[in-house]
């Protein structure tokens, strides 16, 4: 692709639940940080393109921002399976070996019906490669993140696991021609 792309990445808003949970994509965000996402705003670009995961709080915090995005389905966070729903300390307790081997590799272990995060990098990956040139904000979720991440530093997915992503944070990263450039990770406003 000829040009340059100039990405704004945010994470979506905390999810409205319990936590600790798992959240399916039908989940909503808690938009109560009315602050940080003010803050947020005043940092986006005017007149930029719009993407986000068809998750409900990747959307709900897109229209916060006053964004209309375009939702794109490889975008969409990690598929945990049959663990979506579920407590992290409620599966540790009764998950048995699966879930504690899960989590000595968690770039390339499935959890049981899901994804491993190596399929999230690829996902993500086709659908960067559908974002054309010039400035384009993206509301999507922490892997999503990650996995851009993964690829704009062609780091091993396992690496890039360690960044941490916070709701309401910015990542930006650029695709020049020259390759990649990451210009910040996990910026918060207020």
């Amino acid at each position: 692709m000829e040009g340059e792309t100039f990405l704004w990445l945010i994470r979506h808003a905390p999810v409205e639940g319990v936590t600790g949970t798992i959240h399916a994509s039908d989940a909503p965000a808690d938009l109560g940080d009315r602050a940080q996402l003010g803050a947020l705003r005043q940092r986006l670009p005017r007149d930029a393109a719009s993407y986000a995961s068809p998750s409900r709080r990747t959307v709900e915090t897109a229209r916060a921002l006053g964004l209309e995005p375009e939702l794109v389905s490889e975008f969409r966070e990690q598929d945990f399976g049959n663990w979506t729903g579920h407590r992290h300390d409620e599966l540790a307790a009764s998950g048995g070996e699966t879930y504690a081997q899960f989590w000595n590799d968690p770039a390339r272990a499935r959890p049981p019906g899901g994804e491993n995060f190596e399929d999230q990098v690829a996902r993500v990956r086709q659908g960067l490669s559908r974002i054309g040139t010039g400035p384009a904000t993206l509301v999507v979720h922490s892997g999503t993140i990650r996995a851009a991440l993964c690829i704009a530093l062609d780091l091993a997915p396992q690496a890039a696991l360690r960044f941490v992503i916070d709701p309401l944070s910015l990542t930006r990263i650029d695709r020049l021609a020259a390759g990649w450039r990451v210009v910040s990770v996990n910026q918060r406003s207020a």
